[in-house]
Order: structure tokens, then C-alpha cells, then sequence
């Protein structure tokens, strides 16, 4: 039996819906750090509340941790965002980029468990994805246009890039220095030629 959950038109009030933030903040820490093996009464011990009160918001493990990736992906969009009106088009892109790639272990931990738990990636995350591609589209546009970006690649190719960055910063363990100069091989890979 699933505990009720609120009713979507229905807006939650002040303290519930403390309580609800207060748990995706301790939710994204606790599986960004075990992945599946953490526990949702390790997450409501550390978020202050009680079980039921994790069950009442989110009425199963996997839901939580949906929610947990999905805000990671919508935050991620949203800084996107925030860089559009950035001075310099091209910093502003490969401070995002970089973002992203550091970003990248505790965000693959928590979609590992996501996958681990069941749920179809590509189906339960798919719209906030879409959103984050688009975010970052727009920023590899904006660099293109500044001219700090070549303009032969396109957004798969340079999307591909960055999830493959991230993928192998998070799977090798590296350290900064590694990381840092990893991420210089590719700006260098993307920098515009001058003529």
C-alpha cells in the first residue's frame, strides 16, 4: 500500500514543503555519496524528519530518487541559463562545461542508482535531459557566434563530448591537475582557428 501523496493542484504548505527541499538536499548528498546501497532511513535521520514523513513526498525509493536526478539535471539547465547573458560567450560555456564534468561523479552515482532501482533512464529523466541539451545548445551557440568555439562541430558531437568527459573524469578517479588539464585538451580540441 503507497502512502497518498499531495494533490498536484494543490500547493503544499510552508513547512511541508521545507521538509520536502530539506530531503532532496539530504537525498542528493547521501546517493551522490552510496549510490543504491544508501537507505531512506539514513536520509530521514540526516534531513531531521521522520520515515513517514520521506514516504508522505516521496512514496517509494525510486520516486526519491527521481526527484534527486531530475532536480540535479534541472539545476544543471538553470545555471545554463544564467550564463546566456554572460559578457563572454565563450567563458561562459567552458565555465559550464567544466561544471558539468566536476559535477559528474555524485550525478552519475545518483543515475546509477536510479537505473539500478528499475527505472528506464531515457523515460523518467527525459524532459528535464531535454531542457539541459537545449540549455547547453544555446550556450555552444552563443560561443560559435563569439567566435570562440569552431563552428564546424554541432551540438550532438559536442554534447557527445561532454557526457563522454564526464563519464570518464567520474569512472577514473582523477585528480585536479589531471581533470584540469583533460579539460584544457578539449577547449583546445574546441577553440575557433583564427585565420
Amino acid at each position: 500500500m503507497t502512502t497518498p501523496q499531495p494533490a498536484p493542484d494543490r500547493p503544499l504548505r510552508a513547512d511541508a514543503r521545507r521538509n520536502r527541499e530539506r530531503i532532496l538536499d539530504v537525498a542528493d548528498a547521501v546517493f551522490g555519496e552510496a549510490g543504491q546501497a544508501a537507505s531512506t532511513e539514513e536520509i530521514a535521520r540526516r534531513a531531521g524528519v521522520g520515515i513517514g514523513t520521506v514516504f508522505r513526498h516521496f512514496p517509494t525509493k525510486e520516486a526519491l530518487l527521481e526527484a534527486v536526478f531530475v532536480r540535479r539535471l534541472t539545476g544543471l539547465r538553470d545555471r545554463a541559463a544564467q550564463q546566456l547573458d554572460a559578457r563572454d560567450p565563450g567563458q561562459a560555456f567552458s565555465d559550464f562545461f567544466t561544471l558539468v564534468v566536476r559535477d559528474a561523479p555524485a550525478k552519475l552515482a545518483i543515475a546509477g542508482a536510479l537505473a539500478d532501482s528499475g527505472a528506464n533512464l531515457r523515460t523518467a529523466v527525459h524532459d528535464a535531459h531535454q531542457e539541459l541539451r537545449a540549455a547547453f545548445g544555446r550556450l555552444l551557440e552563443r560561443a560559435q557566434a563569439a567566435g570562440a568555439v569552431r563552428r564546424d562541430v554541432e551540438l550532438a558531437e559536442v554534447y557527445a563530448l561532454l557526457i563522454g568527459t564526464s563519464r570518464a573524469a567520474a569512472a577514473a578517479d582523477v585528480d585536479d591537475r589531471v581533470l584540469t588539464g583533460t579539460l584544457r585538451i578539449v577547449f583546445d580540441g574546441l577553440r575557433a582557428t583564427r585565420s
